[in-house]
């Protein structure tokens, strides 16, 4: 039966290598490491990786078995704000039978010409989960201008620990080198992610480098080493991103197949012909798809049956958010039951999600599972299955030509919205009668956060009175339905109040039913401004919503793409009565920015009567999509959109003050 939980290599290497495979040059630092006072190609960097190898082969001890996985590193600091560098945790993974194990273990502070080593007295052990401790320690005597170096050795009998290797870290590095051994009767899948190249990628056979035990003739086998130099920094200082594991600029390997010396061979890379085969009889998946006579029975016949296949599928949809509480746990590859989590009413993604999906098709309505990756999490690899790599389940289902993409574990969601953590860009839809295939998941494209606002001065009072109504749609219409949700309409209105510029009060706030629905929910907000008048010249910013109080987009380059997750639109329209005796001396400039033919655009206009001023604020995100060569150009977007914002001055003046405009 194929493993859920990963490709493990489940054997390995019977083979013995000579000692350590890294050179010998701990503790010596450069004259130019120990006067480096900043890094010249990136001068705000608090600290710098000088230096880090490491090396993977594979030794008999014992008559046993074991990975081993030495690492040598080195890391300059510059000021206080990297001393979280100076701590180290190194994680070991241990079962029933057998653990793994940290040696040789250096660790020395170069400081002024002194050298303060750790002892093994500082190293502290704690357990972090039932098969997970962890070895930590701190640096000594950490000064800015001083050197940390380190170096181990960890011994593994779990041989899945064969994984790769990290060039790009939070911080930039200097030189990152990766070596590895791998016998010739072993095949691996190996990907290079992220958007750096390798400066050294090098691959040699070595003959004789290995013998097997009772095997008359030595084997050959592959010799790698892989290099990246001046490796800038992974900031993720930003929003609108997905995992970093996408980007970051890494080497993985995956056991592909095992050749015995007999001829016969292990295939560990399967076709998704053999994942569809025994997915479909898999009793957490599968079975769990095949309940339709136990939910028939246990749930209304009218839900199954009245109205066509969209009203079937919507009433079904709703009938399951209702019925069950999720327990914020995914499930992919834990115990799934959906019998008892439908008497329980509480499950996991997988059991919600399959229950719906029997629901839908006990109502004659077509209907599979469909795995994905949650945003958090790495994209799945298209290239051969990787099960490991997904952690969600959705349904997909077909209505009178129009797909569909359904999780009942948020309350909140619309019939065709998935979750925000769900739009991972494509997924895996298990159609156990045919056969699997990848499916793009398309966001909802109508998400809106539209205000009109309406403001007349007192000029006796002075004071502003106005109305605010406002509609979300889309995505943003599911975050207003958690906000009012989650307060009390007091504690809502508040914190209105709280966010909104000036002497802010809202006075009177209604929903409007008449214009909500499933997918958009209206509101209205009546309200005062104290002190708007002071004088005989009134200042006012029309922008009494900000949609961004501040540019998200901040780095001097990205090397990763920007992602929102779904298309964004922006409305804000206000209509200002021009108070009696006064009259308008100066307005904002209008604006029109775009980016590429219709990704991205703002449209800021202002139009003028002799009685009101109306003014226009559009700004529309088109794609969810931007690539890395985009970011300088959405960068500027975002300048104009909160300089509009934060800086666009309606000017009035009492009439008779001299000349008008």
């Amino acid at each position: 039966m194929y493993t859920k939980y990963a490709l493990l290599v489940l054997l390995f290497f019977s083979f013995s290598f000579s000692h350590s495979q890294m050179p010998d040059n701990f503790g010596k630092v450069t004259d130019v490491e120990k006067n480096m006072e900043f890094y010249e190609k990136d001068p705000d960097a608090n600290a710098v990786v000088l230096y880090e190898r490491g090396d993977n082969y594979f030794e008999v001890k014992k008559n046993r078995i074991l990975l081993i996985k030495e690492y040598h590193g080195k890391i300059k600091i510059f000021n206080e704000k990297a001393f979280d560098h100076g701590t180290i945790e190194i994680q070991l993974y241990h079962n029933k039978k057998a653990s793994e194990k940290l040696t040789k273990l250096k660790a020395v502070t170069h400081y002024n010409g002194d050298k303060f080593n750790v002892l093994p007295s500082e190293v502290f052990t704690t357990d972090l989960t039932e098969k997970w401790r962890e070895k930590k320690f701190t640096f000594p005597k950490l000064h800015p201008g001083s050197i940390i170096e380190y170096s181990y050795t960890i011994e593994t009998p779990f041989d899945f620990n064969f994984s790769g290797w990290n060039f790009q870290t939070s911080i930039p590095v200097i030189y990152s080198e990766f070596n590895a051994k791998i016998p010739g009767n072993w095949s691996y899948n190996r990907s290079l992610s992220g958007f750096l190249k390798l400066d050294v990628n090098e691959a040699k056979v070595k003959t004789n480098c290995f013998q097997i035990e009772g095997i008359r003739d030595p084997a050959d086998c592959e010799v790698l080493k892989y290099v990246m130099k001046d490796v800038p920094a992974f900031k993720v200082e930003e929003d609108y991103m997905l995992a970093s594991s996408n980007y970051i600029s890494r080497i993985d390997f995956e056991l592909s197949e095992y050749r015995r010396l007999d001829g016969t061979s292990d295939k560990y890379t399967k076709s998704w012909k053999d994942v569809d085969r025994e997915f479909r009889s898999d009793k957490d998946i599968g079975r769990q798809l095949t309940k339709n006579g136990f939910f028939e029975k246990n749930v209304p016949e009218k839900l199954l049956k009245e109205g066509d296949d969209l009203t079937r599928a919507k009433n079904i949809y709703k009938f399951v958010q209702k019925h069950f509480n999720w327990n914020e746990k995914f499930g992919i590859y834990g115990k799934a039951r959906v019998k008892e989590a439908f008497e329980q009413k509480k499950g996991n993604v997988l059991e919600i999600n399959i229950s719906l999906i029997n629901l839908l098709n006990t109502a004659n309505i077509k209907t599979n599972l469909m795995l994905l990756s949650t945003r958090k999490r790495g994209l799945p690899k298209k290239i051969h299955p990787v099960m490991s790599d997904f952690n969600y389940g959705v349904a997909k289902l077909t209505i009178d030509g129009n797909d569909y993409l359904l999780d009942a574990t948020d309350k909140y969601m619309p019939f065709g919205l998935l979750p925000f953590r769900a739009l991972n860009h494509y997924g895996r839809v298990m159609d156990f009668k045919n056969e699997s295939y990848w499916y793009d998941i398309i966001a909802h494209t109508k998400n809106k956060y539209h205000v009109r606002a309406q403001i007349k001065f007192d000029v006796q009072e002075q004071k502003g009175y106005g109305m605010l109504d406002m509609l979300n749609q889309g995505y943003e219409a599911v975050n207003t339905r958690i906000a009012l949700d989650q307060y009390s309409e007091d504690e809502y209105l508040e914190s209105w109040e709280e966010n909104i510029k000036g002497d802010f009060t809202i006075t009177n706030y209604k929903m409007l039913p008449e214009r909500s629905d499933d997918s958009k929910i209206s509101e209205r907000f009546e309200f005062e401004l104290e002190n708007i008048i002071n004088g005989d010249m009134v200042y006012f910013n029309p922008f009494l919503i900000r949609f961004f109080d501040k540019n998200p987009f901040t780095l001097e380059e990205r090397n990763y793409p920007v992602d929102f997750g779904y298309n964004r639109r922006y409305k804000y329209d206000i209509s200002i009565l021009i108070p009696e005796g006064y009259q308008v001396h100066e307005l904002p400039e209008a604006k029109v920015v775009k980016l590429g033919e219709n990704m991205a655009f703002l449209k800021f206009q202002k139009n003028e009567t002799a009685a009101s001023i109306q003014v226009s604020f559009d700004l529309a995100l088109n794609s969810s999509y931007f690539e890395a060569t985009d970011y300088e150009a959405l960068k500027q977007v975002f300048k104009h959109v909160t300089d509009v914002q934060s800086n666009s001055l309606i000017v009035l003046k009492k009439i008779g003050l001299g000349s008008g405009k």
